[in-house]
Formats: structure tokens, sequence, C-alpha cells
């Protein structure tokens, strides 16, 4: 079973939904530009995305004088992606992922590392094979030493990593043994990194190194496997396990589709993952092209980071400052969102947790900083309410009616339907 395709072209709402979803929001032209295409069609050029980068990031991380100048620079140069950049869809997907790979910047501090980490992300952002792209991050530097593998050795076993690659990567709990976890331990004994350690080396990029003699080499078993088994043997059975398709199937239905999803559509999606042996790609393209996708409108409530980019999008992608813009990811962090730092390995929980009194007062600010602020880009019209909040027929649209431009803005960014996607 797969999920069944939406048979009409794009409408304007469509479209708009499909952006505010996939891009963090568009302006009202690039909405009229999809209008009237195939539904697939339209995924297929969203996902064709190639290495382009947003020109003139002024964020250099590799000119820090110190880890945790360079920590801030890359977070201010990944949100000046997100604002900017050619390829939204990109983004979204590694701020995705991120939340799926956790590693956070409390521990892994070297600067290369984190570029590294980031770039793996874009790489594989819709990826054919998430088997290999589990195993590209299980070697990163960033993860090896976020989970400590990078301190597992024979006869004295680490199984930190081991363990969150079934619970919080792959199959998810219930789906493995406390011995699975161990002989996974056991098996990735001797994957660690050089180069990079310790705060004076912050700016030296480290590799992935097997040392040999640290590997336990002996037989092992791993969900109903036996063998000789290494670790490029154990991330991929755990990847390439049936439970890890519904999994994150449904993490990626949190992402694009409902923060409570229908479990019949992830049971489709989680269908096609498997017949298609690990296809991201595939995947997503049945599922931002599907029914179930077009029906599930104001279902998700934007993350603090998706709020920020959204409105700046939205506007036309006006230029702020680099001040203001490392200002947001700051400012961002204080709504519960700061980039590359999750509270746990387990990533933010989303949905209502975004949404507290403290956090919407701050949502107000930004809004204001935005639209009415003495800093505020110049906005001569309000942008049209397609692009604000994927309708023309909104009730708020005509009780706005009267005010200027940028009281408009700020009242629609601060309404309960620009919070939710």
């Amino acid at each position: 079973m797969s999920l069944t395709p939406l048979s009409r072209k794009l409408t304007p709402e469509d479209a708009a939904h499909l952006l505010r979803r996939t891009s963090f929001g568009a302006p009202e032209a690039q909405i009229r530009a999809l209008t009237g295409q195939d539904a697939r069609q339209a995924v297929r050029k969203l996902l064709a995305f190639g290495d382009a980068r947003a020109p003139g990031n002024p964020f250099d991380p590799s000119q820090a004088a110190t880890p945790g100048a360079g920590i801030q620079l890359t977070r201010a140069g990944w949100l000046f992606e997100m604002l900017y950049g050619p390829h939204p869809l990109r983004e979204k997907l590694a701020l995705t992922w991120s939340n799926h790979f956790v590693i956070g910047t409390d521990k892994v501090r070297n600067i290369p590392a984190l570029t590294q980490y980031l770039n793996l992300l874009r790489v594989h952002a819709a990826p054919t094979d998430f088997a290999a792209f589990a195993l590209a991050v299980a070697q990163s530097p960033a993860m090896l030493d976020y989970l400590d593998n990078d301190k597992n050795k024979k006869g004295k076993p680490n199984e930190n990593f081991s363990r969150e690659l079934l619970e919080l990567f792959t199959t998810g709990i219930g789906h493995y043994t406390e011995d699975d976890v161990r002989e996974g331990a056991r098996a990735l004994t001797g994957w660690t990194y050089e180069g990079g350690r310790g705060n004076d080396n912050f700016l030296q990029a480290p590799h992935f190194v097997f040392q040999r003699e640290r590997h336990d080499a002996g037989q092992k078993a791993y969900l109903g496997r036996s063998g000789n088994l290494g670790g490029e043997d154990i991330v991929r059975l755990a990847a390439s396990h049936p439970q890890t398709a519904a999994f994150v199937s449904r993490k990626l239905h949190r992402a694009f589709v409902a923060d409570t999803p229908d479990e019949g559509s992830v049971t489709a999606s989680a269908e096609t993952w498997r017949r298609t042996k690990g296809d991201v790609r595939t995947v997503l393209e049945e599922l931002l092209s599907s029914e179930a996708f077009y029906s599930s409108r104001a279902a998700i409530i934007r993350s603090p980071v998706e709020f920020i980019v959204g409105a700046v999008r939205a506007l036309g992608g006006p230029g702020l400052g680099a001040k203001q813009i490392i200002n947001l990811t700051q400012t961002a962090g204080r709504m519960g969102q700061l980039l590359l730092q999750p509270e746990t390995v387990k990533g933010w929980d989303g949905g209502r947790e975004w949404i507290n009194d403290s956090t919407l007062l701050t949502r107000m600010q930004v809004a204001a900083a935005l639209t009415l602020g003495k800093t505020a880009p110049e906005l001569k019209e309000a942008p049209d309410s397609l692009a604000l909040l994927g309708s023309e027929r909104g009730l708020l649209r005509a009780a706005l009616d009267g005010l200027n431009a940028r009281q408009r803005t700020y009242l629609t960014f601060i309404s309960p339907e620009f919070q939710l996607a």
C-alpha cells in the first residue's frame, strides 16, 4: 500500500501549503509560480537540490578566536543559509536530521567537526540509501565524540553509541535486546578519530580512524545475525531493520505532515521505505505529493527556528545585519531551539512543547523587531495573505483592513494561524 497521490493540479493554497512545510515559507511570487503544476513534479524540483549556498554569508567559523565564538558563528552561518539559501528544503531536512542524529555543542566543540557534521546532513538530506547515511554519521568525529565511541575498545566496551543507534536512530525501543546493545558495542570497538582534541586544537580538522588493535574481532550475535561482525555490519543491520522503516518514517511525518501523525499514513510510508530498501528520497517524494500531505493543514506548530525563518522568507528575504542574525540564533535558543544543541540526545520533542507564556512573548518580540522596530526591514506593502497564512480566504485578512503594512504584518506574525504550518 502506498500513499494516495494528489489528483488535482496545485491550487494557490496547495502551493502555499507545500512551501510553508518544505521551505519555511515563501513570498507570493514563488507560490504563484507553483500554481497549476503537478504535485509530484513540483516536489521533484524541490528535491533536486545541489551544493549551492547563499551568497555573501558573513559568518566564517574557521576565523574564530575561541571554541565558543566558533560555535556561535557556525549557528549563525546555518541560520543565514536557512534564511537566504537557494535550497530551503535541503536546510529543512538538515534541521530535521539534526533532531534525529543528535549531537550537542555542550560536548562537541571542535569547529571543523561541526562543519563536517552539517555538511553530512546536507549531502544526505534526501538520501537514496538510509543505511549509507547512518554509516557516514556514525563515523563522523562529531558523533564519535558526542556518544563516546572514540573511547570504545576491546575489553572495555562503551555502550553509549550502540544503545542510541538502536533506541533513537534506527529501530526504536522494543525491537532489540540488551544483548544486542552489548554485542553492538563490541563490534564498534576500535572506531575513533584523530586530530582536533582539546580546546587548543579546536580549529584542527579531525578524521575517522579504525584502530585494529582496539577492536574485538570475536564472534558476535546481533539482531538475529551471527558472525565476525564489525562496526559497518552493525550500523547496516540496524539501519536496514524492518522496524527502522516505521520509526524514521514517523519522524518524517512529524516534520512535514502533523505533530500527531496518522498511523495508517506512516505505515504506508514505511512500506515504501521497505520496498525501496531505505530510499528516503522516494519516501519523501511520495509523501509530499500525497492526499495525506495536502489534507493536513495547520497541523504542525512551527518550531522557533521555523517561525523566524518563515517570517523572513514571507517578507521576501530582506537583508538582515550580521548582528541581527546572531541575535536571532540566540533568541531561538531562548525559545527552546538552540541550533546544534538539543536538550538531550533524543532531540527536541516539538509540538506543544514549543509553546508557553514565555516563548509566546518572545515570538511577539521577534515579530515586532521584524516589522515595527527601528532596525526592521523596509516594508512598503504587507505580504499577501497567501504568503503569510497560506490562504486567500482567511477571516484575519478582513479584520486587519485599515491598518498600515507594518501593523498588519506584525499582527499576522503573532496570530495563532502563523504559528501553525
